[in-house]
């Protein structure tokens, strides 16, 4: 069952710039660039706070493959499940959350630096989280459904 707690989790990147130049978020990772080695930084700190995946569903960038990927991922036993090339509907819950941080944050922010950049990111996903109500699970915040159920555990 998808909705059982770590059972499958879901990574996508977007990507946006400077002005010069109803789904648990567990990190907004603002950077320059993203190497697989930092993907991994990024999943030790939601492992910590949220538990270890069995499964992550992703898409083919190329960020994902990379040896310290590879290895973070065996050692632990998380499976990787790669959406088929040009088949965003693989990866259907990252590709709609994607869209909502694009509208709702990116496009809607003026970011002067990466500070700037995650602070306003990190706001938005804390909003999104444990304040706006999802009309998808009763008009409640994800985080409340997730506490609830037993999902997730408190920072």
């Amino acid at each position: 069952m998808a909705g059982a707690p770590n059972k499958i989790r879901a990574m996508n990147f977007l990507s946006d710039q400077l002005f010069d130049g109803s789904r648990i978020s567990p990190a907004i990772d603002v950077r320059r660039s993203y190497r697989g080695a930092d993907v991994v930084e990024t999943l030790e700190r939601v492992v910590a706070r949220y538990g270890l995946p069995r499964q992550i569903r992703l898409d083919n960038g190329p960020e994902f493959i990379s040896r310290d990927l590879d290895l973070w991922l065996y050692v632990r036993g998380v499976v990787l499940d790669f959406s088929r090339p040009g088949k965003p509907t693989d990866n259907a819950f990252a590709e709609s959350f994607s869209g909502k941080v694009q509208v709702e944050c990116l496009n809607a922010n003026w970011f002067v630096s990466l500070a700037d950049a995650r602070l306003k990111c990190e706001a938005w996903r804390v909003d999104h989280n444990e304040v706006r109500p999802h009309s998808s699970i009763g008009h409640r915040a994800p985080m409340e459904l997730a506490n609830a159920a037993g999902w997730a555990h408190p920072p």
